[in-house]
């Protein structure tokens, strides 16, 4: 039976979850690597480097884009997924790895979260593999959310030098990512998503304001076009390529919001989603305990 909508993630929101160590920081980057390797390449990480998996199950419904109407993002996505591999081999070698969990990015997760995110059912279900657009909006919250979840727990890293230098190298390729993911959007976002009518911009927002609302956070995510310049860089703007605070510094995301969002129902208690069996690492299965 189908899950509900009420316990769906926001899209790469089924990419995050839990850690105080890198080797928590696992699960954003399988999440990541297969999604962009099943996208760009039509294979998974199992493929390419079997033994990064520490012998979690391999993900469900990843396919294949049909990405050919843009060989800029085909590129680009080709280029992110094969990151992903050596990403996850340096956290390995860093810290150890940890089993790479359950994950569902099949076409019925993925339709139900755009329409909780839209508020309303589209017509036929969004497909994040359909086209180029629709696979850059899938993939417009994964680097934004795992670039926050970086900033949130390198603290914790000040005593083990090696984490800490790791962590910022990492840091540096999320925040290019979401940089270069954002921009290629920004382009496009007056432009209406076919065959729906809302644009790019109003999917972004409605993907951004399901992560706050998630992560009962307040404003931790924004769209690629802001409505004024309230939220814009120094007040003074609308353009929105780079999301961050109100001193232009990135946002930063706590244990339980992450777990929230990744989780779908508000609840960090309850696994779902993407993740139905819950995100593996300990302070992902600590919560699931309580």
């Amino acid at each position: 039976m189908a899950p509900s909508i009420s316990t769906f993630s926001s899209v790469f929101l089924v990419l995050l979850a839990l850690y105080l160590n890198l080797s928590h920081h696992h699960v954003t980057k399988f999440c990541q690597a297969e999604y962009f390797l099943y996208g760009a390449t039509g294979q998974g990480l199992d493929s390419y480097a079997p033994g990064l998996s520490g012998g979690g199950p391999p993900p469900i419904g990843a396919q294949k884009a049909m990405l050919l109407d843009d060989p800029d993002v085909a590129r680009t996505s080709e280029e992110i997924a094969y990151q992903q591999i050596g990403n996850i081999r340096s956290i390995v070698q860093n810290g150890g790895g940890i089993p790479r969990p359950l994950l569902n990015l099949g076409l019925v997760n993925w339709g139900l979260f755009f329409d909780l995110a839209l508020k309303t059912p589209l017509i036929p279900p969004f497909n994040p593999y359909a086209n180029s657009l629709n696979f850059l909006l899938g993939a417009y919250a994964m680097p934004d959310l795992a670039q926050i979840s970086y900033v949130s727990s390198i603290p914790s890293l000040t005593t083990n030098s090696s984490s800490l230098s790791l962590a910022a190298k990492l840091l540096a390729i999320k925040a290019g990512q979401s940089a270069v993911l954002r921009a290629l959007l920004y382009p496009k976002a007056t432009q209406l998503v076919p065959p729906y009518n809302f644009t790019v911009r109003e999917f972004t927002k409605a993907i951004s304001q399901l992560t706050n609302d998630l992560g009962k956070c307040g404003i931790k995510s924004e769209g690629i076009l802001l409505a004024n310049t309230t939220l814009g860089a120094e007040n003074r703007t609308t353009s929105n390529v780079l999301s961050a605070d109100a001193n232009s510094l990135s946002y930063a995301r706590t244990e339980p919001e992450i777990l929230r969002i990744v989780y779908g129902a508000g609840n960090e208690h309850l696994p779902g989603g993407f993740f139905p069996l819950g995100a593996n690492g300990k302070i992902a299965r600590s919560y699931l305990l309580i």
